[in-house]
């Protein structure tokens, strides 16, 4: 018996070996959030799938600790990350939910939208452990099979015939074979490992044409030193050594490329609730000399470190790196993208003592001023997360790794809408968002030696803006059978507002429905028709771009005439980026610093179809803080015109715009605003030009 029993096992044993691995529809590399998305949608749409997960836990970040989502504009987020945070919103409408606080005790107050929003049925920010409960119920609605703990083997992994990918195969020795996959990771393992082209850290400005790429002293003044902190470890003596986490070299020509990657940290959920508080744990590597410089900062009386503790329900929170010396780990990674499994795992465990000894030092460290450990000491580890890994999140936050290099790039740009997105997949609008990279050694005024640091970015792309096909899919010859919805073809800069997970789970459907349209064509993901793509994913909710209604956002592809609006503008000196008050042409409009901002010119250059005499209009949105003497300076066919125009009035019957007057031009008008002599805030909108003779 036992012997019949053996012959009928190895028989289908060598059954299985001649047939191959099952090959499926969908493989999918990863268990982060957008993978988990493009799962679910590639089953919607009938076909096999399965998700090749290196993690135990899914969800990636937004199960690991970052519940105070980085949203953006809400009415971008649609498909199914929409449906993704609706089913949170759904976990938190028992009353179980809220054990440790009361749902009205929680208040309402989410980043930049509601936390509860009831107008869309979503909630926007929330515990971890619910998190990943909504994605377990998700894997178990839709049947999907996740292979978790399974390490592609980046060496020899990946098998190839041609162009296409025919399996890959982890480092327990397991196969699977596909016929399109998508890669999902954070650090584009799969897509690099198929000899996909990508690029890791930041590429000068000159490269794609952008202004805030490469190397940013100037602009890094957030999260900076509000204060002079000596360097050396003996005060005053460079001989005595740098503080550690500061480097002696120079940080490099602002706008020039180099290969530092911006900070990673841990996004930890805190509470201070006694019943459910975990004291922080004090490393086995523990050395206060990692945090002179904080103490030396402490000492001039910083104390930012506390206002990133963004709430979560349940008297938890979603605490973020904040301020100059905080839990980001700047300078600590730069080899991550790219490193051996063991290597990355050297770089977690001294990004985890680095921060766990941070919060132990401010708690615990007689070094630290009272007031600090006193306040620090109320807050713990939030026992009822994290359960199987020390109340630790499980999930490191990458904010930038590999980056694919395509056909199409998408770069600032894009995101300014200066250039065209022509066959957009979905949409972003966070900030440009880059963390420090580094901290150097500086010159104040008097020529003391100061810790600086370099690298964030924070500023608007103007409004919500779309995110191309291109970014998602490989150059044709390298691979035709792969989508890459995280480590997307993008800069720097415009990867730090496209990073956002609610966008990593758009981009992961909108993969997931390419790959099974590009199946079902019999074509390369590459030459899948857009028109088919396109139509699907507004059928199935994505929001592809934002309809301009005419009243709060005014369509320049609707105006009679010839219309260039600010994105198109050449600008010198202090412009920002706004939309807070209603009434404009496009998505935003450009302000001025204010009085003592700096000079701000905004050029607009127009070709006129004809010589002859055309009416000028510019549009503003008025308010009392506006300028009442704006330059405007018009070059037409017969010299130049200057004219100080008022904001603070309403533009009248021909609003947003007000007419300037009429001038003869030849080939072009060139006009100019400028806020040279102003007495308030200057606005940069559109110019309109009508022919005279309308």
């Amino acid at each position: 018996m036992i012997q019949k029993a053996l012959l009928v096992f190895m028989c289908a044993s060598v059954s299985a070996i001649a047939a191959g691995p099952q090959t499926y529809d969908v493989v999918v590399y990863g268990g982060t959030s957008s993978g988990i998305i493009a799962a679910m949608q590639a089953v919607e749409m009938g076909k096999s799938v399965v998700v090749v997960s290196p993690d135990k836990h899914l969800g990636g970040l937004t199960s690991g600790g970052l519940g105070f989502t980085d949203t953006g504009n809400k009415a971008v987020i649609g498909g199914l990350s929409r449906d993704y945070y609706h089913r949170v919103w759904q976990q938190y409408q028992r009353e179980e939910a809220w054990r440790w606080q009361s749902r009205d005790a929680f208040g309402n107050r989410g980043q930049g939208v509601p936390a509860m929003d009831g107008e869309y049925r979503t909630m926007w920010v929330f515990e971890p452990h619910v998190a990943e409960q909504v994605f377990e119920e998700i894997v178990a609605e839709f049947a999907l099979p996740v292979q978790r703990d399974e390490w592609l083997d980046r060496e020899k992994g990946v098998v190839k015939d041609g162009n296409r990918i025919v399996s890959i195969t982890t480092l327990s020795g397991n196969t699977y074979a596909g016929r399109m996959f998508i890669d999902a990771t954070y650090e584009g393992d799969l897509m690099a490992a198929a000899g996909v082209s990508y690029h890791v850290g930041r590429e000068s400005n000159a490269q794609y044409g952008e202004t805030l790429n490469g190397v940013q002293t100037a602009n890094a003044v957030h999260h900076q030193f509000k204060a002079c902190v000596d360097p050396y470890v003996a005060p005053g003596d460079p001989a005595s050594g740098l503080l550690p986490r500061i480097h002696d070299g120079a940080p490099g020509e602002d706008g020039e490329g180099d290969h530092r990657v911006q900070a990673y940290n841990y996004r930890v959920c805190l509470t201070t609730v006694p019943e459910n508080r975990v004291p922080f744990p004090k490393p086995d590597k523990y050395d206060p000399l990692q945090y002179e410089l904080l103490g030396r900062y402490i000492d001039l009386g910083y104390r930012d470190m506390f206002h990133k503790f963004d709430y979560l329900p349940n008297h938890k929170t979603d605490t973020n790196n904040n301020g100059a010396f905080s839990t980001d780990n700047i300078g600590m990674n730069y080899d991550y993208p790219e490193a051996s499994y063991e290597r990355r795992r050297e770089i977690l465990r001294e990004h985890e003592d680095y921060q766990k000894g941070y919060f132990w030092y401010l708690a615990n460290d007689p070094r630290v001023a009272e007031d600090v450990r006193e306040e620090m000491s109320r807050w713990g580890l939030a026992k009822d997360e994290f359960t199987d890994n020390g109340h630790w999140p499980h999930q490191i936050y990458v904010r930038e790794a590999r980056r694919m290099v395509s056909d199409f790039v998408v770069t600032e740009l894009h995101l300014r809408r200066i250039k065209e997105t022509s066959r957009p997949v979905g949409m972003g609008s966070y900030n440009m968002d880059s963390h420090n990279t580094q901290r150097y050694v500086d010159r104040d005024e008097s020529g003391r030696a100061c810790a600086r640091n370099e690298g964030d970015v924070q500023i608007s792309p103007g409004g919500p803006y779309p995110i191309d096909y291109g970014a998602i899919i490989p150059k044709e010859a390298e691979c035709a059978n792969l989508l890459v919805p995280v480590c997307v073809s993008s800069s720097h800069i415009s990867f730090g507002s496209i990073r956002m997970e609610p966008v990593f789970m758009i981009l992961g459907q909108s993969a997931a429905t390419a790959a099974v349209l590009a199946l079902d064509a019999d074509v390369p993901v590459q030459r899948l028709d857009y028109a088919v793509l396109s139509a699907r994913l507004l059928a199935d909710g994505q929001v592809l771009d934002i309809v301009l209604d005419g009243k709060t956002n005014i369509d320049p592809k609707k105006l009679p005439g010839i219309v260039m609006d600010n994105p198109q503008s050449t600008r010198e000196g202090n412009w920002g980026i706004s939309s807070s008050v209603p009434g404009m042409v496009g998505l935003n409009y450009l302000h001025d610093g204010g009085p003592g901002g700096g000079k701000a010119e905004a050029h607009y250059t127009l070709p006129v179809p004809a010589p002859g005499s055309y009416e000028v209009r510019v549009s503003y949105t008025p308010n009392p803080n506006r300028a009442s003497n704006v330059l405007v300076t018009i070059t037409h066919a017969e010299g130049t015109a200057e004219i100080r125009l008022n904001q603070k009035e309403d533009p009248g019957s021909q609003a947003p715009f007000r007419s300037l007057g009429t001038f003869s031009f030849d080939k072009e008008a060139t006009i100019c605003i400028s806020n040279a002599g102003a007495d308030g805030h200057v606005i940069a909108d559109a110019v309109h030009l009508l022919p005279a003779s309308r």
